[in-house]
């Protein structure tokens, strides 16, 4: 156990859609939560800036999510690892990752908190920025950078319960802290007047109350782990095993991110209603895709448990339910899309311009709320597998041969319209989904020719 009062889910017996659901939609809300970090910025620039503010946090965010994407790709590996100790019942190698995983982690928050902020310039003049908000950009992104030690905190401590199988905690804990950015959101740019370095500050404040919360709450209930100095020790097989499995999650991520950084460069070279209009089209997909996203890492961690305990069959009969939920729900906002686009864009800013230009891209790009739970269910399933790195090719090979040969054809060819190049990203998911379809039935077949043997 996790400490005294502390129970965590066994995800090898019982119902297997029950198990999924319980597991998986605190996971969902957490991850819903954690996402109106942005949306509420976005939100409250738009309702009390100007365009060049909420362009300013949509390029910022883009940046942002890099650090983001690194981490949610190492945490992720830290709960697979965990599930399957958990699965096979080694207390002692649990105890072990656990000390391991925060301590790589502090050492990840200071290395990247230093590398972005000497590059922040730079990259953000590769990304084209518009001059109008440049420095504004940098103001925004400079802040959030100094949080990262909160982001790698709390995300590290999430991903140990997560493997335990416990996701109400994490829950509960960026529900405080997302409560506490709303109203400091509102403090620090309606009143007080700070812009855009107001949201920011708001994000990193309340990550830190996130990340002691956490903390505070898991040393009164006996965590295993005492958070003393001394405790803070890599165990170097640990430390192999976590870059083996995280390090091509987070490869796979950062692809994926440079990929719509490279889209977003484009869309700022078109002016702000342009950038304006992507940044907002990018809360929307993440808002989308969120059960997408924490289904898929549900469905690792109940996985990587399920793997541990011997018990594949099970594993591939939550893939499958896993899938089916997902798809229902992006379904929904997929149908909102395409119903009335308008009242979509207006949630962020009644900026005419913005509207106008936002509704074609809104129309075309929403096909792939559809695709990526395909794809990120699939996944999912092959990360808990720990077959991290196919999942780092496919990915990869989705925005390095796909996605950015796309982004350039068709900004070449159709830069005034919006609606061409918002068709990009389905029609990447959907080629992802296919071949990442074939390997899941190759492997299956594989595995079946393989236990036929072994029962000669």
């Amino acid at each position: 156990m996790v400490g005294k009062k502390m129970k965590e889910m066994n995800l090898t017996e019982g119902s297997i859609l029950n198990k999924l659901l319980i597991f998986a939609v605190p996971f969902l809300i957490a991850n819903v939560l954690q996402s109106l970090y942005g949306a509420v910025d976005l939100f409250v620039v738009g309702r009390y800036c100007s365009a060049e503010s909420v362009a300013a946090v949509s390029t910022g965010t883009q940046v942002t999510q890099i650090v983001t994407s690194l981490v949610t790709g190492l945490t992720l590996g830290s709960t697979i690892i965990i599930g399957q100790y958990k699965g096979e019942g080694d207390e002692e190698r649990v105890k072990q990752t656990i000390g391991t995983t925060l301590t790589v982690f502090a050492g990840v928050a200071l290395f990247l908190t230093v590398v972005m902020l000497a590059f922040e310039r730079p990259l953000l003049t590769l990304l084209r920025t518009p001059e109008e908000s440049f420095e504004l950009t940098m103001q925004y992104v400079a802040v959030c950078l100094l949080g990262n030690i909160f982001i790698c905190g709390y995300n590290a401590i999430s991903a140990i319960l997560r493997g335990y199988g416990d996701s109400a905690r994490p829950m509960i804990f960026v529900g405080v802290a997302c409560a506490l950015n709303i109203v400091l959101d509102f403090v620090f740019v309606k009143y007080c007047g700070l812009n855009v370095a107001g949201t920011a500050l708001a994000t990193v404040i309340s990550q830190g109350v996130s990340m002691v919360t956490a903390i505070v709450y898991l040393k009164k209930h006996d965590f295993l782990f005492d958070f003393k100095p001394a405790s803070f020790r890599p165990v170097w097989r640990i430390v192999k095993k976590l870059a083996y499995v995280g390090i091509p999650i987070s490869f796979q991520e950062m692809m994926v991110r440079i990929s719509f950084l490279y889209l977003m460069a484009v869309m700022n070279n078109c002016g702000v209603y342009a950038a304006s209009v992507v940044g907002i089209g990018s809360k929307y997909d993440v808002f989308a895709m969120l059960t997408s996203t924490s289904m898929a890492n549900a469905l690792a961690a109940i996985t990587a448990q399920n793997m541990g305990a011997g018990k594949p069959e099970r594993a591939r009969k939550s893939l499958w339910y896993g899938v089916g939920f997902a798809v229902f729900v992006s379904f929904l906002f997929w149908l909102w899309a395409q119903v009335n686009p308008q009242s979509m864009i207006r949630v962020f800013t009644n900026d005419s311009n913005v509207v106008a230009a936002g509704v074609p891209f809104f129309k075309s790009c929403s096909y792939d709320y559809l695709m990526v739970a395909l794809v990120f269910c699939m996944n999912g399933y092959l990360n808990g597998r720990q077959k991290t790195v196919w999942t780092m090719i496919s990915c990869s090979a989705g925005a390095l041969v796909l996605r950015i040969p796309m982004v350039y054809l068709f900004a070449s060819n159709f830069a005034d319209d919006l609606g061409m190049l918002g068709k990009i990203a389905p029609i990447v998911s959907g080629i992802m989904a296919c071949y990442t379809l074939v390997y899941l039935l190759y492997e299956g077949k594989k595995n079946e020719r393989q236990r036929a043997v072994s029962n000669r």
